[in-house]
């Protein structure tokens, strides 16, 4: 949600939107992590506040536009939504706390999810970041689909240039990698999936898994100590497998990219699809779940393997490093597709969702 947030704040104004940070920063917030203006209220007693005050009470926000001018519009860029006294655009990421619960943490759950559904329904209008996520929303919500336009996410401009071939050496070399491993950028939680893909890459013949490691990139999400645990075993009984649990800054996540073979990603279920697209900006031909968001996004530019066929996902792996046609078909048609999901052409079509609702 940050990496988005930060994406449409720098690439609308170019866009020909003036664009006015606003936040519901929490008091004693150190200055160094507040963007903007702090709104009049808390998060917490604006909530309160639509749940006891009249429909028609509003919180003040037109005011707090740039040299006194009014705002026309609020985005929230996340789940913290309220009523407020200009229209109110939202994004909504997922509805998996209401739609795949078993993929989230319980606590609280249902009290959370009464908030959550209340708070989306404030909304004007509502952004998606696919078309596959609608139904979805729709039916988690209570929407009318009408009220959902679908914005893609954003590439940004430095994913298409490669980074200096040292600074890739020194962070493979940093990392014990060897360059051409299977690279899998995603959260470690039950719906990426990501044993399966473990499972799948011990399923490959020795004298590939010896060639190609396997590099995790993600931190630990919820449910995740079962697969930390199954990476540590794969390591320890020699198999060419890694994960890192973060990364020092963007620069070198860019630099893994480069060095890897093949990105892979057998979602059962993902949000924005961010980290495929960058892989298909940076050049790498791209294995990913079928029949899902990711295979929306990638529009055809990627291989496909059904994310709850074992051998059908290792047969995938085998091809996505050992065809080399089928990888320079894939590098082409995904660096092409990039081209068409850039920040700017997200900021290009989220204005164009601004004006609709100002314009009705």
């Amino acid at each position: 949600m940050g990496r988005y947030t930060q994406a449409l704040l720098d690439e609308l104004p170019a866009a020909g939107c003036a664009v006015r940070p606003l936040s519901f920063a929490p008091p004693g917030l150190p200055e160094s992590l507040r963007v903007g203006r702090a709104l009049p209220l808390s998060y917490a007693l604006a909530s309160v506040g639509d749940l006891i005050l009249p429909a028609s009470a509003r919180l003040a926000v037109r005011d707090a536009g740039h040299d006194g001018q009014p705002l026309d519009l609020f985005h929230a860029t996340d789940h913290r939504i309220v009523r407020m006294d200009c229209p109110v655009v939202a994004t909504l990421h997922d509805a998996l706390p209401i739609a795949h619960p078993a993929w989230c943490a319980p606590r609280r759950r249902r009290l959370q999810n009464w908030l959550l559904v209340k708070a989306v329904r404030k909304a004007d209008h509502v952004i998606a970041l696919s078309r596959h996520a609608v139904p979805e929303l729709v039916r988690a919500y209570g929407i009318a689909e009408g009220r959902v336009s679908v914005v893609q996410h954003g590439v940004a401009p430095a994913w298409f240039e490669a980074p200096p071939a040292d600074a890739v050496a020194a962070t493979l070399e940093r990392h014990s990698l060897r360059p051409g491993y299977f690279l899998c950028v995603a959260t470690l939680e039950p719906r990426k999936n990501l044993e399966h893909l473990l499972q799948a890459y011990l399923a490959l013949p020795p004298v590939v898994r010896a060639a190609r490691q396997l590099l995790i990139v993600g931190q630990a999400g919820w449910d995740s100590a079962q697969l930390v645990r199954r990476i540590a075993a794969a390591h320890q009984q020699g198999e060419q497998v890694l994960w890192l649990a973060s990364v020092a800054e963007q620069p070198e996540l860019h630099q893994l990219y480069a060095g890897a073979g093949a990105f892979v990603l057998p979602a059962l279920h993902a949000r924005a699809g961010l980290a495929m697209l960058e892989a298909l900006a940076a050049g790498l031909p791209v294995l990913c779940a079928a029949g899902g968001v990711l295979a929306e996004l990638a529009e055809g530019a990627a291989l496909e393997a059904d994310p709850r066929s074992l051998p059908e996902w290792t047969a995938a792996l085998h091809s996505i490093v050992r065809d080399e046609a089928l990888r320079a078909r894939c590098v082409a048609a995904g660096q092409r597709r990039a081209l068409r999901a850039t920040r700017a052409e997200m900021a290009r079509r989220t204005l164009a969702v601004y004006q609709s609702i100002l314009t009705q």
